[in-house]
């Protein structure tokens, strides 16, 4: 960590936007989420026990081993996450030092300086460095060394803070009980039903809260639903996903439904569907350079994947109640085929190679079933190829079972089954078609964004970032600055939160003056590209640092990614990181 401050007052702030909290709509929506996962589970639960009772032993193993494995992947996660978490950060404490030295009153040139009541805030630029960098650097910052941390330059005093593990016996106390308590919670398997009742304590906190608490809530309630979006996901495919063609096939071979079957299958039906639209939402609310996608989007997204989702799960179970092994090689090769044609793309979601190269593998086992974005830029051709190749899988899918199917299958069943599949792919289809076209962020698939005539805006806004944001609905997520892309940066910065007006009416010409008043928070990284996460969301060490300066800081702090495009930066980035 490093600040520094010119010494110079700056001029007086103006009144900063109204702060965000967590909408009555946020609120539901975690409920629903929770109601999803509770039913998902339940269902496999009681059909596990189902088939115990009547002695279908092989059909019981089965189905035990595709809740018990992918529940365990994701306690383990989730308890790595909470481990690191909750664990005393060093770098922590630094930055709150660093945040009382430099925006707190007395001491040099960096605190506030109140004269004849009026009171100037200095400017202070916080730097998070890359984890990888501070762990080879500890050593020359002045870490965690003996029983203190010693922050040398912070307005030109040292700052030393107790090191961690000080704490009296009373906080030990209750660490240990805490440590017990997620201990229990994550072997008992309730990782996500925590995670989803603590984002839910979070929002509401920020309903009730005032500013400074109410902005500290959100933005903690993000870092919340993010988390517990990746988990969910992960485990929709490794669960629910193979649960759905696994119970189809038991269907389909017995050629009679039990209700305990159907159940279990539309649950794991409705949580696919329901954890790639929620995390699509997430996803876009994180970030600042994209627009937050409403409700109705949302549900348009959720039939979409149902649908379709619905129709290639269905093929699946029919051809593999024919041709299990076949189906086996099937899924294995449009399994490596799609990680290929990931990998080519070039994604950019994870801090190293191999993580990378771990995360395209786990694409493409989402890709076997359903489409999902994860390169930025227009997806329009991508997905056409894709809806083609799944179109013409589950043709031949079908086909081949409707050729090589049992005697007990009869016409009037199989022609039923075929009728299903097609349907359910054309309405899935249909409902991607009014997503695209009607209900994206970003508009119509036939403007993606309004169009802005160049002559009725000043030269100098052309090349700025924000002018190309569509006005939407008020949005509130933990919004950073505008990403500098390259050297059309035209040096306007953005506010953390940032609220739009209503669709329909005109956008206000952003000024050209930027904002710089108040800290910045300075991350020594390129920013990452949509669809990928903002590094503040996957790196918990930095997550952790701008938790603890942002509730340190007097005014909402600004985040701000490496650009070294112009020379300025460059000189920046050398006299303060």
């Amino acid at each position: 960590m490093a600040a520094k401050s010119d010494g110079a007052a700056a001029a007086a702030p103006p009144p900063p936007p109204p702060p965000p909290r967590c909408s009555l709509a946020d609120c539901c929506w975690t409920l629903c989420a929770l109601l999803v996962f509770f039913s998902d589970g339940a269902s496999d639960l009681w059909l596990c026990a189902d088939y115990y009772l009547r002695g279908e032993y092989w059909c019981f193993a089965l189905t035990l081993v595709f809740v018990i494995v992918p529940s365990l992947v994701v306690q383990a996660l989730s308890f790595r996450w909470f481990a690191y978490d909750f664990c005393e950060s060093s770098d922590a404490a630094a930055a709150e030092a660093v945040v009382a030295a430099t925006s707190g009153g007395g001491g040099g040139g960096g605190g506030a300086a109140e004269e004849k009541g009026d009171v100037s805030t200095k400017d202070s630029d916080f730097s998070a460095k890359d984890s990888d960098e501070e762990r080879r650097r500890g050593g020359d910052r002045g870490g965690a060394t003996g029983t203190g941390t010693v922050l040398p330059g912070a307005a030109g005093t040292g700052a030393v803070l107790p090191g961690p593990g000080t704490g009296g016996g009373a906080r030990g106390c209750c660490r240990a009980c805490a440590w017990f308590l997620q201990a229990v919670i994550h072997t008992l398997q309730l990782a996500q039903v925590w995670r989803y009742v603590h984002a839910l304590y979070l929002g509401v906190q920020s309903r009730w809260h005032t500013d400074p608490e109410r902005r500290h809530y959100y933005w903690r309630m993000m870092f919340a639903s993010a988390d517990i979006s990746m988990l969910r996901l992960l485990e929709s495919f490794l669960k629910s996903a193979p649960q759905l063609v696994l119970q189809l096939s038991f269907i389909i071979q017995a050629g009679d439904v039990l209700p305990l079957q159907g159940l279990s299958a539309s649950a794991s039906l409705v949580s696919l569907s329901w954890m790639v639209a929620s995390y699509q939402k997430v996803l876009r609310d994180s970030r600042d350079d994209k627009l937050p996608m409403s409700y109705k989007a949302v549900l348009v997204q959720i039939l979409w994947h149902l649908f379709t989702i619905g129709a290639r799960t269905l093929a699946f179970a029919l051809f593999a109640s024919v041709f299990p092994l076949y189906f086996g090689i099937f899924v294995v090769a449009h399994w490596c085929i799609m990680t290929f044609w990931i990998i080519q793309g070039e994604t950019d979601f994870c801090m190293s190679k191999w993580e990378e190269i771990i995360y395209n593998m786990m694409v493409g086992i989402v890709y076997i079933f359903c489409w999902f974005s994860v390169r930025e830029g227009r997806t329009r051709c991508r997905l056409l190829i894709y809806s083609l190749t799944v179109l013409l899988e589950n043709v031949f899918l079908t086909a081949a079972w409707y050729l090589h199917r049992g005697p007990s299958s009869s016409e009037s069943y199989a022609v039923a089954m075929v009728c299903v599949v097609s349907s359910s792919y054309a309405l899935g289809s249909f409902f991607m078609c009014v997503y695209y076209c009607l209900l994206h962020p970003d508009g119509p698939v036939s403007g993606w964004r309004p169009v802005v005539e160049k002559e009725d805006l000043p030269a100098e806004l052309l090349a700025s970032p924000a002018v190309s944001l569509p006005p939407d609905v008020v949005s509130s997520p933990p919004r950073t600055l505008q990403r500098t892309k390259g050297p059309d940066y035209s040096g306007v910065d953005g506010d953390v939160f940032q609220v739009r007006p209503q669709r329909g009416v005109q956008a206000p010409v952003p000024s050209l003056s930027p904002r710089t008043e108040g800290p910045v928070i300075r991350i020594d990284l390129p920013r990452k590209k949509y669809p990928a996460w903002d590094a503040h969301f996957i790196d918990r060490r930095l997550r952790k640092t701008i938790l603890v300066l942002e509730s340190a800081a007097p005014v909402t702090p600004r985040i701000q990614y490496r650009c070294l495009a112009t020379p300025k930066e460059v000189m920046e980035y050398e006299t303060t990181v």
